[in-house]
């Protein structure tokens, strides 16, 4: 229950806006500034991390399909551990796509982390939270002068007022409210903030609900220095909150950004002057600069608490490696604890060091912390052996298992055994990267690596199948009904350029409604316009084993064109199969279009 220390912050409502130019000048780097006062450290009992990679995390790259939503939700789940370390995590609600990701992550029905809403401060905005019956949400609280004054055209108490009542009607619904305290670090903290905050603590006292405040960092200016002055001092900032008035730890949450390289450093001072909550995102995506990285907090958590309280660390490189494999997100190969490089030393006199004792210079036992071992780049003391145990760890295919390790006696092999004693020979001190290895590795050893052809092959194949898959999901194929069935196939044939044909027949492969081409392309398939096709294999099999069927990939012989036919079953409601759809896929045009096809838009 909080318990009011402080009996009254005195409210400013001024004419003109506080712009602390003495501090952000904007013709200028921001100043940093000190007062030599500071303030006792007073980190909680317990602290905690919270999850916006949905939220703020979608704000800096484009959004997370449904299902890897679903997939990174779980892997929080694993990572957070029985504990829930991990608390919540924060989710939009406006598009169909967020809506899908937030049922599916909430039909897991995990303690933790939490599903939590975010809004604005706006009555349509809270019925969503409404919908889908969240026990809280964020609620946009904005409360410097450049956001009152400059974008919202207001004052202080109009816009307190309007915050009021949004928050009002949370708690009348029972649903916790978290107030995003947009822009702190260039807000009026005793003329507005805290004012504020003492009335989010009336109306908690009142209803006995607790209301949450996230001090949000939204420009990246906090400071973690002793001695700096406020607004941009942290330890000030939060001290001002927690023990001035008396607003729990518990009730504190700190969100970063980093435009000035301090976003892990201010959620760590955070945690250490008295916030419970630290805010984070998987890898530090988010919007511009990003904000706190969810792996660096939990290394923080556990440095500062000495035990992982229960988390399953090994799942950050299972993260990682979804990010970059599923997600297709880079991650750059020196980023801390995830990169593919992060734990592998380039120098030779640090790979001799390395091959005596890993602890000289790895960071910390890798293997059982991220089930990363620790690696060590090719040298000129590596000998062929050494080049071809590179390869066996590095080369997916061959980790994969697709393919046989490569032995020492490879003729490749000594050719880039060569090319390494050379680069020495010339004076070279450092280790060879591994940009440099699997370059020479290309042009000796091609058999090594997948074509880039066949890459996208292999991806553009896999996005037919999804393709047709959502759409014989569709109301309109599961209606049956011919008017609706030619309608809905003629406005997808429109809608999507890289179909090339779609067909419809009925289980005797007769034609059900006529061929769907693209227009001017009709003559092209005229002798297809009296033809059956139930000697052609794609209908045999989307038929006869009632699943998606694919073809590879051919050249049309109406259009000359490299094409793919991809075949499905076709059930009405009760589930009777009554025909099949092919449809031939333009390869050049879907290769175009591998990352951007809608999930949910068919």
């Amino acid at each position: 229950m909080i318990k009011r220390i402080n009996p009254h912050f005195t409210f400013s409502n001024p004419d003109k806006p506080e712009l602390f130019r003495e501090q952000y000048p904007y013709s200028q780097v921001p100043r940093i500034l000190f007062d030599e006062k500071t303030v006792p450290m007073a980190s909680p009992e317990k602290i905690w991390i919270t999850d916006t990679t949905f939220r703020d995390g979608q704000q800096a790259r484009p959004p997370y399909k449904p299902e890897q939503i679903l997939h990174l939700f779980d892997l929080l789940h694993r990572l957070g551990g029985p504990e829930g370390i991990i608390r919540q995590s924060e989710f939009f609600l406006y598009s169909d796509r967020d809506r899908e990701a937030v049922e599916a992550c909430i039909d897991r029905k995990y303690t933790y982390p939490e599903v939590t809403g975010w809004i604005r401060a706006n009555e349509d905005d809270f019925k969503l939270v409404k919908n889908f019956r969240l026990k809280e949400t964020g609620i946009l609280t904005s409360v410097s002068d450049y956001h009152i004054y400059l974008k919202l055209k207001s004052d202080r108490k109009k816009v307190l007022d309007s915050y009021l009542r949004i928050i009002r009607k949370s708690l009348d619904e029972g649903i916790v409210p978290r107030c995003h305290f947009e822009d702190i670090t260039k807000a009026d903290i005793y003329g507005f903030c805290l004012p504020f905050a003492e009335e989010l603590m009336k109306l908690s006292q009142e209803s006995g609900i607790p209301i949450k405040i996230r001090l949000c960092d939204t420009m990246g200016t906090g400071l973690s220095y002793p001695g700096a002055v406020l607004p941009r001092s942290i330890p000030k900032l939060i001290h001002s909150f927690n023990k001035e008035l008396g607003y729990p730890s518990e009730l504190l949450e700190w969100h970063g950004h980093n435009d000035f390289h301090k976003v892990h450093i201010n959620g760590s001072t955070a945690w250490l002057y008295g916030c419970s909550g630290l805010n984070s995102s998987l890898l530090g995506f988010g919007e511009r600069t990003g904000n706190p990285p969810l792996e660096g907090a939990v290394m923080e958590y556990i440095g500062l608490r000495g035990s992982a309280d229960g988390m399953d660390t090994p799942v950050i490189t299972e993260i990682a490696d979804y990010f970059r494999n599923e997600i297709k997100a880079p991650v750059p190969s020196n980023y801390p604890f995830v990169g593919s490089d992060f734990n592998t030393t380039r120098a030779g006199i640090h790979a001799d060091g390395l091959l005596k004792n890993e602890e000289i210079y790895n960071i910390f036992d890798t293997t059982t912390i991220l089930n990363r071992p620790i690696r060590v780049m090719v040298t000129d003391k590596s000998g062929m052996a050494g080049i071809a145990h590179w390869l066996n760890e590095n080369i997916p295919e061959i980790v994969n298992g697709q393919i046989e390790a490569i032995t020492k006696r490879h003729p490749g092999i000594r050719y880039i055994y060569e090319w390494v004693m050379t680069q020495y020979d010339k004076g070279r001190t450092t280790s060879i990267s591994s940009e440099e290895i699997l370059s020479r590795a290309r042009h000796y050893i091609p058999s090594l690596f997948e074509s880039d052809f066949k890459r996208a092959k292999k991806e553009a194949l896999a996005l037919a199948h999804r393709f047709a898959s959502q759409l014989s999901q569709s109301p309109e194929i599961s209606s049956g009904e011919r008017e609706q069935l030619e309608n809905y196939l003629k406005k997808t044939m429109s809608k999507e350029p890289f179909i090339h044909l779609m067909a419809l027949t009925d289980t005797d492969g007769h034609r059900i409604i006529p061929l769907q081409t693209r227009r001017g392309e009709k003559a092209k398939f005229r002798r297809l316009s009296r033809k059956d096709f139930n000697n052609k294999e794609w209908f045999k099999n989307a038929l006869t084993k009632e699943e998606i069927y694919q073809s590879d990939l051919f050249f049309s012989e109406y259009t000359g064109e490299l094409i793919m036919t991809t075949a499905l079953p076709l059930k009405d409601k009760t589930g009777n199969l009554y025909g099949v759809l092919d449809i031939d896929f333009k390869f050049e045009e879907v290769i175009k279009l591998l990352d951007n096809l809608p999930v949910k838009q068919i």
